[in-house]
């Protein structure tokens, strides 16, 4: 039976990126993890892990890496096994060269290659922007390997589709994105303006001793990858229409799946979340949360840690 749920709640606090960052020093898990790296088919992916129990893979987007988590690893180390990605081209990863290294099926198999490397048939997937359409496609591509998927703020790919065709909003929301498609790292105005370097890819983060791991993190990084998502990833900006476009041939989804919105996103407009019930016989609970912006996880961290850790309770 589908159930259908849509919660209005709301955040706190607002940045330049609709952001504020929780306190390193309240709930700071940096100390608390284990650090490896699972092989990928002879990429290394790292990534940090804390807890025992059910296992939770949580996989950041742009610009970001596993620290991202901290807040949720927190809430949920006493009841899971919490393991947080380093995508590849990011932080710890391998960075292999060429920008076919970061097309969207060696993505999900970085995530297979993670579940494997704990002995596991299957996970909790949890990603976030461009974790978040890793999770999807890993979803649709290897459900065997899904228990329960959590996504935030990327919507369903068909409500994606449609936004980008019919919703003049979210066209005009993608211009970094095709900036992005068409540029350089050594462009001097490829991040909204400002050159890509560890410190403004890391000035979203007001916390400061949190804002200068970033800047560690993206020192570690490499900055070709990170466009190389967009490159081979995203899809082709088509022509505006009225009329909604035929849906992409993706499978119903038949795990129960999460979702959390940060209303104030700038780049991923809500819309994209009408309809996804049509798409997912499964139950489906979508948490839509007003100020918050495109880093639901930090900017409503605590909200997002509860109802993540509520909801994966309810469904043992």
């Amino acid at each position: 039976m589908l159930m259908k749920r849509r919660m209005g709640l709301a955040a706190l606090l607002m940045s330049m990126f609709n952001f504020a960052a929780p306190s390193v020093a309240r709930a700071d898990i940096w100390d608390e993890v284990e650090h490896g790296f699972a092989d990928s088919d002879g990429v290394k992916i790292h990534y940090a892990s804390v807890g025992e129990g059910p296992l939770v893979i949580m996989i950041h987007g742009f610009p970001d890496f596993w620290y991202s988590w901290r807040e949720q690893m927190t809430a949920l180390k006493g009841d899971y096994k919490v393991v947080a990605i380093d995508q590849r081209g990011y932080n710890r990863s391998d960075k292999p060269e060429g920008e076919e290294q970061y097309a969207m099926p060696l993505l999900i198999a970085d995530v297979a290659a993670v579940i494997r490397h704990f002995g596991q048939e299957k996970a909790i997937i949890v990603g976030h922007d461009w974790g978040g359409a890793v999770s999807w496609q890993f979803a649709f591509n290897y459900p065997q390997m899904v228990d329960k998927l959590v996504i935030l703020n990327l919507p369903h790919p068909v409500g994606q589709l449609r936004e980008l065709t019919i919703n003049p909003v979210q066209r005009a929301s993608t211009a970094y994105a095709q900036r992005f498609q068409a540029g350089s790292p050594s462009d001097p105005d490829i991040f909204f303006g400002m050159p890509m370097t560890p410190q403004t890819l890391s000035g979203w983060v007001s916390d400061l001793e949190a804002r200068k791991r970033y800047i560690e993190a993206f020192e570690l990084s490499d900055f070709d990858a990170m466009l190389a998502f967009y490159k081979q990833n995203y899809p082709t900006l088509r022509e505006a229409s009225t009329e909604i476009p035929a849906p992409p041939p993706v499978p119903h989804l038949k795990m129960p799946v999460l979702i959390f919105h940060g209303l104030a996103d700038t780049a991923l407009h809500s819309d994209g979340l009408n309809n996804t019930w049509d798409w997912i016989d499964a139950d489906t609970t979508i948490v839509t949360v007003p100020k918050a912006g495109h880093f639901v996880q930090q900017d409503a961290a605590q909200l997002v840690s509860s109802t993540l850790y509520w909801w994966l309770q309810a469904r043992p």
